[in-house]
Parts: C-alpha cells; sequence; structure tokens
C-alpha cells in the first residue's frame, strides 16, 4: 500500500497524471490532472485499489482530499470513480458542509449523482467528520511555511510535527518558519 509518491509530473491527461519517482512512471487517477504542472516537483498522496483483475491508483494534491475519498468509497453503492468525480465538482469544504447540513440538493448537482445517493451518502457520513482535523490548518502564511520548511529538507511528519506546535499563533511565512525551525533543531 502506497501513502504518497514524490516525484516529477511527467505528463497530463484528461482524468489521470504521470509521476516520475526514478525512472518509474506511475499512472494516478486524479480529480483534476490540471491541479498539477507538467515538470513540476509534487508530492501526490495516494489511494490504491486492488481488484482480481486491476490495480488502480488515485492520487490527491492534500492528505484532506485523500481522507475525504477514503470516506466516500465506504458508502454503499459509491466507488473510486464515483468518489473522484465527486472531488473534482466541487471543495472539500463545500462537500463536507453539505453532508453536515444534510443538503441533497448540492449533492445532486454533482454528476451521476441521483436523489438515493445523495441520502445514502448524508446517510452513512452525517456526523462523521471533525471538521478541524478535514479542513487545512491556519493561512496561506502557515501553508507556504510548511511548504518552505519541507523544500529545506525536513521530513514531513516532523514538520506538521512543529507547525502543529504554531497552529493558534497568527504570523506571517518568515515568522512561522523561524519558530518552526527552533523546534526543529531543538
Amino acid at each position: 500500500m502506497y501513502s504518497y509518491i514524490k516525484g516529477i509530473i511527467a505528463d497530463l491527461y484528461s482524468d489521470h497524471i504521470v509521476i516520475d519517482n526514478h525512472g518509474i512512471g506511475y499512472e494516478v487517477h486524479v480529480s483534476n490532472p490540471y491541479n498539477f504542472k507538467k515538470g513540476d516537483d509534487a508530492t501526490v498522496y495516494i489511494y490504491q485499489q486492488v481488484k482480481e483483475d486491476d490495480i488502480t491508483l488515485f492520487g490527491f494534491k492534500k492528505k484532506e482530499e485523500k481522507e475525504l475519498f477514503q470516506k466516500l468509497i465506504l458508502v454503499k453503492g459509491i466507488g473510486c470513480k464515483t468518489a473522484i468525480g465527486i472531488l473534482a465538482t466541487g471543495e472539500i469544504d463545500a462537500i463536507i458542509d453539505a453532508i453536515e447540513g444534510k443538503n441533497t440538493t448540492y449533492l445532486k448537482k454533482i454528476p451521476g449523482i441521483g436523489p438515493k445517493a445523495a441520502q445514502q451518502i448524508i446517510l452513512d457520513l452525517h456526523g462523521k467528520f471533525d471538521k478541524r482535523a478535514m479542513k487545512p490548518l491556519g493561512s496561506p502564511d502557515y501553508e507556504e511555511a510548511t511548504e518552505v520548511l519541507i523544500a529545506l529538507g525536513y521530513k514531513q511528519n516532523d514538520v506538521e510535527k512543529a507547525m502543529k506546535v504554531l497552529s493558534s499563533e497568527n504570523l506571517d511565512t518568515n515568522g512561522y518558519v523561524k519558530r518552526a525551525l527552533a523546534l526543529l533543531t531543538q
């Protein structure tokens, strides 16, 4: 089972990307391939679907997307292709808000989701989201500081732990980086 793949985006297609990791090209189905840019270094969070006659990788730009996807595929009647389609049509927060607010009208607007599927999603997932855990922490400065620290070579887990300590503070990017570096070098 894969957690993520780091590499260079080699190709973009209408329903998937190819990410090159040390000379191996992984075909990864994503909700919106055009969120990625050919030639960029990227970390793609992976869900591996294994069937009797097929192995498919589904990829996500953020952990929160992967977590929502994994919840959606637990819903009766929702498979991986439908779940990736749901993610393609809306923001994570809007989808969660629709589920928590029992908004079948919003869910029915998603291609492939009819009234029964919308009701099933709400029935199976309502109340199962910790909003604070699903939403990205902090401001754009917080997110940018996290990316800077990873680019400096610190391990993602270590960076996340350090940044979590700082999540309640309101700093600019440089402030977060300086404070996190102090924590990481202790």
